[in-house]
């Protein structure tokens, strides 16, 4: 096995923020603002997730079907070496979505270019939120997490982005 490298799931929260406050026109005191809040709550929720995997150390897809099932069987994406609930990426992605819809909206489309030195075509999202479904969903698909990992660090993520939305305010 080996690891291809990208940038971190953060990284790519912090590029659509950029992405959005070009889209929104946002001035310089909401783009500071959108950086610092999502980035408070992404940090807040790997903490989150990571304290979640380490306590029930719950074993990964790829190692129960390959001991039960099928012993050849492979994910789609590369399993991680680290504990599979909560999901990770849901976690975040629900926190990044949250503190992003408090500053930009609901409803702010955008076309999410980050990943194209990677190969990756751009994609467009209606929402945050909708982005955040996707990439949660996406490590379900791909085999590296059961859906309940998922579901839990969405509930997770989307209660500790609105706490942080709550305790840090933007001054006008």
């Amino acid at each position: 096995m080996f690891g291809t490298k990208k940038f971190s799931p953060a990284g790519h929260w912090q590029n659509i923020v950029g992405i959005a406050a070009e889209k929104a026109k946002a001035d310089f005191n909401t783009t500071v603002y959108a950086y610092t809040l999502t980035s408070i709550a992404l940090f807040d929720s790997f903490i989150s997730s990571w304290e979640e995997k380490y306590r029930s150390n719950y074993v990964r897809a790829e190692t129960v079907i390959n001991k039960y099932v099928d012993p050849e069987w492979r994910p789609y994406l590369q399993t991680p070496p680290f504990p599979s609930y909560s999901g990770g990426h849901s976690t975040i992605s629900a926190a990044a979505a949250e503190a992003m819809t408090k500053v930009f909206g609901d409803h702010l489309a955008y076309r999410d270019t980050s990943e194209m030195e990677f190969g990756i075509q751009p994609r467009d999202f209606t929402s945050f939120r909708q982005a955040a479904a996707e990439a949660s969903i996406s490590r379900v698909y791909g085999g590296i997490h059961y859906q309940f990992d998922c579901d839990n660090g969405n509930e997770r993520g989307t209660k500790l982005g609105e706490f942080v939305v709550q305790r840090l305010k933007m001054k006008k």
